[in-house]
C-alpha cells in the first residue's frame, strides 16, 4: 500500500468525494482486559459498485478502538477504503468481493448483535490483510485471548494471559480445591485433590484458550473471530496418584488363588484355583484424573483377577505327573544299601509348585531326608546299638544304624528322577557308608540279659527334689558301660545350674545346712552305689555324707558336689551293663523314690553286713546371724563298716570280702539371731565334708 504522497500525479482520482476513509485505529495490546470496547462507527457508503440500487444507503459498521488522542486519518491507496468492498444489506459479501476483483468466498452466517457485525467485517478485513496486512493484524491481536473465549465456563476473553490466569485461579479454587468422594466396592473414601496428585494448571489453561502471541494463522484467526469454550488442564503429580491409587487397591484387593496339585494317601488330589478381585490400577487412575475438576463423586469397580493355574491346569497336571508320581514305591541305593519309600510314605516329600503360571514337580528337602534319615542313620552320624525292655521285663538289642554321608541335593535329585519315571523306580545316591561304633552283633555279644541289681531309695516331700532328683535320673536312664569302662556321675549328669534343668535345695556345706543348686542329687547318688555295690562292680571313687541321714542305708551311701566329689565306678566285667532308672514324685502325702536297675550277665551273688556303731562324739551349738541361717537340732556322730561278700552264681563258697568304713561327723545343733547392730557377727566352722542332700 502505498501512501497518497507516493501516488503518481497523472494518476486520476476517481474515488467519488463523498467516500472517505475509514478511520481505524491501532490496537493497544496493554489495554486492560477490564476495559469495555468502544462501539464502532458506522462507516461511509461507496458507490463503486455499478450494480447497487441508486436509492441504497448500505451501511457497514467497524471496529472502533479508538484512544482520547487518534492518530492522523491516512490517505486511501484506492477507491474501496481500508476494508475494501464490503458487504451491504442489499448486496451480499460475494458480490462486493467479486465487484473488486476478488475470488468470492462462501458466506459466513451472520452473527446476532454488534459482535456478529463485527465478525463479519473483520472476516472481510482479513482478506485484505493476507494479502499485505496479515502482520499487522497478528501484532493487532497481540497475546489477548480470543474475545469470546472461556475456560472451564469462566469468562477469560480479550484478557492478557497474566490476567487471565488470576481471573480462572480466583473463580476455580474452590472447585479446584473440593474434595472427592471415592466409592470402591461400596466403601467411601473422601480424598482431596492434593492426595491424588490432581491441580489445575492456570498457566497451561490459558494457552489452550489461545492466550500469548503468535504469528500461527489459526491463533490470529480464533482471536478475531471469537475464540472457543475450552476445559481447564489437569497437571497430574503421577507419583501422587499412583500411589494413592495403589492404596485404595490394597484395601479391596482379594488375591486370586492357583490350583495345585496335593499328595495324600499315596493319591494325587487336586486343589481348586479360586478367582481374585481388585481395581485395575490404570483405570481407576484415569477415572480419578476424568472427574477432576468439578466432580464430586467417582466409583471404581474392582474387577475379577484370575489365577496363573486354572482347574483345568490342575486336571492335566494330575493326569500327567500325578499319576506317574504315585503308580508305585520308589527305591533310593546307598551304596549297596537301599531305602525303600512307599507312596504314602512320601507324601509330604512331593508337591507340585508354581513356576511361570505352570505347575512343576518339587521336592519338599526336609521330609525326604527325614525319610532317608529314619533308614540310615543319618550324615556321618550312625546309631550303635543299644537295648530296650521288653513288656516281661527283659533286655532286647535295638540293632544299629550304618551311618550314612550324603549330599542333599543328590537326594533330592535322585528322588525326582526315580518318582518322575514309570518304569524304573530306582536311583543310586553317591553316599558313604560308616559303620557305627557299637554295631549290632557286638551288642549281643555283651551279654546284657538279665537284671543283675536293682536298688530304691525314697525321700520325703519337697518340690526341689521332684525336680532335682528326676533330671539328674533322666540323664543318668540307659548308659551303657562296656567291660573295663568306668562310670563317672558328675561327667555324664553334668553340673548342676539352671541350664542344665536343676534347682535351688539343700545340701550340706561346711558341717551345716544351705540352699544351693542341685539340693538332693547325692539321693541319687546313694541310689547308685548301692546299684552298683549289688551288682559287684569295683567302687573306684565314693564319699559318705558328713554326718549321718536316716533315710539312707548306714554305711552305704555317697555324696557328690560338682568339682570337688564324684561318685565312680568301674565295670570289672566280662560283660556290659546297662543302667536304667526311673523317679516316682513325691507329693504333701506320700514319699517320692528313685530307682536304679543294672541289667548285664550275673556275675557275683553279693551279700552284705554292718557292725555295730561306734567311737561317738558329741555335736555342739552354732549361733548364727547370717541371712541363710536354718536352725535345727543336732546328732550324734560315730563311726561304723559295712562288709561287702562275693561267691559266684548259685554257690556258698565265698570268694572275696570287701569293708567299707565310713565316720559321721556330729551334725551340730544351729541357732539362728538376728545380726548386731554393729554389724559384727559371728559364725561357726565345722568337721566333716559337705554334698547335695
Amino acid at each position: 500500500m502505498t501512501s497518497p504522497d507516493d501516488r503518481p500525479d497523472d494518476r486520476p482520482d476517481d474515488r467519488p468525494d463523498d467516500v472517505q476513509p475509514t478511520d481505524v485505529e491501532p490496537t493497544d495490546p496493554e489495554r486492560d482486559a477490564s476495559q469495555p470496547a468502544v462501539e464502532p462507527e458506522p462507516a461511509a457508503a461507496t458507490d463503486a459498485e455499478p450494480d447497487a440500487e441508486p436509492d441504497a444507503d448500505p451501511e457497514t459498521e467497524v471496529l472502533d478502538t479508538a484512544e482520547p488522542d487518534p492518530e492522523p486519518e491516512p490517505e486511501p491507496a484506492d477507491d474501496t477504503g481500508f476494508f475494501g468492498s464490503v458487504a451491504t444489506e442489499d448486496a451480499p459479501p460475494a458480490a462486493a468481493a467479486a465487484a473488486a476483483g476478488t475470488p468470492a468466498k462462501a458466506p459466513k452466517p451472520a452473527r446476532s448483535g454488534p459482535g456478529g457485525k463485527v465478525a463479519l467485517l473483520t472476516v472481510l478485513a482479513l482478506v485484505v490483510l493476507v494479502g499485505g496486512g496479515y502482520a499487522a493484524a497478528a501484532l493487532a491481536a497481540g497475546d489477548r485471548l480470543p474475545q469470546d473465549a472461556t475456560v472451564a465456563g469462566v469468562e477469560v476473553g480479550g484478557l492478557i494471559p497474566s490476567a487471565a490466569e488470576t481471573r480462572l485461579e480466583e473463580a476455580l479454587s474452590e472447585t479446584a480445591s473440593a474434595p472427592i468422594d471415592v466409592v470402591v466396592d461400596g466403601t467411601t473414601t473422601t480424598l482431596t485433590p492434593g492426595e491424588l496428585g490432581l491441580s489445575i494448571d492456570y498457566a497451561a489453561s490459558v494457552a489452550a484458550a489461545g492466550g500469548g502471541r503468535s504469528f500461527d494463522p489459526r491463533r490470529v484467526w480464533d482471536w478475531y473471530t471469537g475464540g472457543d469454550e475450552t476445559d481447564a488442564v489437569v497437571a497430574v503429580d503421577e507419583d501422587a496418584l499412583a500411589a494413592t491409587v495403589e492404596r485404595l487397591a490394597a484395601d479391596v484387593a482379594v488375591a486370586p488363588v492357583d490350583g495345585g496339585v496335593e499328595f495324600r494317601r499315596g493319591r494325587a488330589v487336586a486343589v481348586a484355583a479360586q478367582d481374585g478381585s481388585g481395581l485395575d490400577v490404570e483405570d481407576a487412575a484415569a477415572a480419578l484424573v476424568a472427574v477432576y475438576p468439578g466432580g464430586d463423586e467417582v466409583t471404581l469397580d474392582p474387577v475379577d483377577v484370575e489365577p496363573a493355574v486354572s482347574d483345568a491346569d490342575v486336571a492335566d497336571a494330575i493326569a500327567g505327573f500325578g499319576a506317574t508320581a504315585t503308580s508305585g514305591p520308589v527305591v533310593l541305593r546307598f551304596g549297596g544299601n537301599p531305602v525303600r519309600l512307599t507312596t504314602r510314605q512320601f507324601d509330604d516329600a512331593l508337591r507340585m509348585t508354581v513356576e511361570d503360571g505352570a505347575l512343576v514337580p518339587s521336592v519338599r528337602r526336609k521330609p525326604l531326608l527325614a525319610l532317608v534319615d529314619g533308614a540310615t542313620a543319618g550324615a556321618d552320624a550312625p546309631v550303635d546299638a543299644t537295648f530296650r525292655l521288653t513288656s516281661d521285663g527283659e533286655p532286647r538289642v535295638v540293632p544299629a544304624k550304618p551311618g550314612v554321608t550324603y549330599r542333599p541335593a543328590a537326594v533330592t535329585s535322585a528322588f525326582l528322577t526315580a518318582v518322575s519315571s514309570d518304569e524304573d523306580r530306582t536311583a543310586r545316591v553317591r553316599a558313604k557308608v560308616a559303620e557305627p561304633e557299637l554295631t549290632t552283633k557286638e551288642a549281643r555279644a555283651l551279654g546284657v540279659v538279665e537284671e543283675v541289681s536293682s536298688f530304691t531309695t525314697e525321700w520325703p516331700h519337697a518340690d526341689y527334689r521332684n525336680t532335682n532328683i528326676g533330671r539328674a535320673a533322666e540323664l543318668v536312664d540307659g548308659t551303657l558301660l562296656l567291660p573295663g569302662e568306668t562310670f563317672s556321675m558328675n561327667d555324664i549328669v553334668g553340673e548342676r545350674t539352671r541350664e542344665n534343668g536343676f534347682t535351688e535345695g539343700f545340701i550340706i556345706s561346711n558341717g551345716i545346712l544351705v540352699e544351693d543348686l542341685g539340693g538332693g542329687v547325692s539321693q541319687m547318688a546313694t541310689t547308685l552305689f548301692n546299684a552298683m555295690f549289688f551288682a559287684g562292680l569295683e567302687d573306684v571313687e565314693h564319699k559318705p555324707h558328713s554326718f549321718y541321714i536316716s533315710r539312707y542305708p548306714i554305711g552305704r551311701e555317697a555324696t557328690v558336689v560338682w568339682g570337688a566329689l564324684d561318685l565312680r565306678f568301674r565295670n570289672n566285667t566280662d560283660h556290659g551293663v546297662w543302667v536304667r532308672s526311673s523317679t516316682t514324685p513325691s507329693t504333701p502325702s506320700s514319699s517320692g523314690s528313685v530307682t536304679v536297675t543294672m541289667y548285664s550277665t550275673k556275675t557275683w551273688d553279693i551279700t552284705t553286713s554292718t557292725s555295730e556303731r561306734y567311737d561317738y562324739t558329741a555335736p555342739t551349738t552354732r549361733t548364727l546371724t547370717t541371712d541363710d541361717c536354718y536352725a535345727y537340732t543336732g546328732s550324734q556322730g560315730f563311726s561304723i563298716d559295712v562288709y561287702r561278700y562275693f561267691r559266684e552264681p548259685g554257690q556258698d563258697e565265698l570268694v572275696d570280702t570287701e569293708t567299707f568304713h565310713t565316720v559321721y561327723t556330729p551334725q551340730d545343733s544351729v541357732v539362728c539371731e538376728a545380726p548386731p547392730s554393729d554389724n559384727g557377727g559371728n559364725g561357726g566352722g565345722g568337721n566333716g565334708g559337705g554334698g547335695n542332700n
